[in-house]
């Protein structure tokens, strides 16, 4: 499982929990943004700088992710994309995307940037908090877990 992060917005407390796994488990953590990122310096964390742009750093995810590995992505049509790669989405607040519920977000987020492009203030996400980021923390360590006990599974039955 590799570890891709949509970094331009991301939060940096999310990305210091990630930063915190990867040490831990020497999962390959990859940051992908359009500016220069620091990271701690371990061989399994890395950044990928692309050009700037609509959509370059999703379109750089979407063609380097390999089924198995997870992304970290807030933006619902990156998930969509992730997901029909066979790779897994979450978000900064801990919620893993599923093909069961990609489609509805993908309507509602196309119904408010709707309401957004006719002049409706429809406000923005709430700024995360303690209750997120714990969320974040355990579904991280969650899907972790099961890759690694998965892992540990196909190497003594190999």
């Amino acid at each position: 499982m590799h570890i891709w992060v949509d970094a331009d917005a991301c939060p940096v407390v999310i990305k210091e929990i990630l930063f915190r796994s990867a040490e831990r488990t020497g999962l390959m953590l990859t940051l992908v943004a359009n500016q220069p990122l620091r990271v701690p310096k371990l061989p399994n964390i890395t950044t990928l700088q692309v050009a700037a742009g609509f959509d370059v750093a999703d379109n750089e995810i979407v063609k380097r992710i390999q089924a198995g590995d997870l992304v970290i992505t807030a933006d619902i049509p990156l998930a969509a994309e992730v997901l029909d790669k066979g790779a897994q989405a979450l978000n900064p607040r801990g919620e893993l995307y599923s093909p069961d519920t990609i489609k509805a977000k993908l309507s509602m987020r196309d119904f408010m940037d709707t309401l957004r492009g006719s002049g409706i203030d429809t406000g923005g996400p709430a700024p995360l908090n303690q209750h997120d980021r714990k969320e974040f923390a355990n579904r991280l360590d969650t899907l972790i877990t099961r890759y690694l006990q998965s892992q540990r599974n196909q190497s003594t039955t190999d």
